[in-house]
């Protein structure tokens, strides 16, 4: 991790809304290079709307974002993406038609790559996630849970991000397989310096992993601090860790 102080994600103030219903309201958070951060919270909390509202889908009322000290509030989805910023959303929404291959393919298709780029890009997912290459001709929509969620991270990493946001990873997910995706994000983290935020229910896992963390309750951040000194809280214990997931 990189100890330089200006932020790769900064954001400021930043609301948001779904028709009349305000899901964030006025939320500011910092991403330094080579972080990763973790927004935890309970279901409806607003964690998944922030990492929509960063690219752009719903657009923010009020607030600013900036990415590598560029304002991005009012920039199209399409070039948010350009920018290599990533997001494997909620829900693992990969091509169930197509195979790992082509799914793969559609990742670097979202930035402009050349065919050296792919094949390096192809070899860390492959290195990353082997069970994806033993299975790289195969349909995506026939694929474990747990290897779909790889192909989603996967297919993020195609386009080469400098950010890459992930949405509940973990969500559904036998415990082994959901710590296997989690070794993978430190791995990356570690060997590559990726920046990685990541929305979660599951507090534990996530906080273990992330250098630092925020806490979001009704559209609101109400605690940040490192990943360690929120996971002896007794008040994150008790409300996200003792009674587990909290759907």
């Amino acid at each position: 991790m990189t100890s330089t102080s200006q932020p790769l994600l900064a954001i400021r103030g930043l609301r948001a809304a779904y028709g009349k219903i305000e899901a964030l309201k006025g939320v500011d958070i910092d991403i330094k290079p080579g972080e990763i951060v973790a927004l935890i919270g309970a279901n409806g909390a607003g964690k998944s709307t922030l990492m929509m509202t960063i690219f752009g889908r719903p657009r923010a009322k009020s607030g600013q974002i900036e990415f590598d000290g560029r304002d991005i509030t009012g920039v199209p989805t399409h070039e948010i993406a350009r920018l290599r910023i990533a997001q494997s959303p909620e829900g693992r929404r990969i091509f169930p038609r197509m195979s790992v291959a082509e799914n793969l393919q559609m990742g670097a298709d979202a930035t402009e790559c050349s065919d050296s780029e792919r094949e390096a890009g192809l070899e860390r997912v492959f290195t990353l996630f082997p069970r994806l290459k033993e299975r790289i001709a195969q349909r995506g929509g026939t694929l474990s849970g747990g290897e779909q969620q790889m192909l989603a991270i996967g297919r993020a990493l195609m386009s080469r991000p400098r950010l890459l946001m992930l949405d509940e990873p973990s969500l559904g997910l036998a415990p082994l397989i959901a710590r296997q995706i989690f070794d993978a994000i430190g791995t990356l983290n570690r060997q590559d310096g990726l920046t990685v935020l990541i929305v979660e229910q599951n507090a534990n896992h996530a906080l273990k992993l992330a250098h630092r963390g925020y806490v979001m309750v009704n559209g609101l951040i109400t605690l940040s601090g490192s990943g360690s000194e929120l996971l002896q809280r007794p008040e994150i214990r008790a409300a996200y860790l003792e009674g587990g997931r909290h759907t």
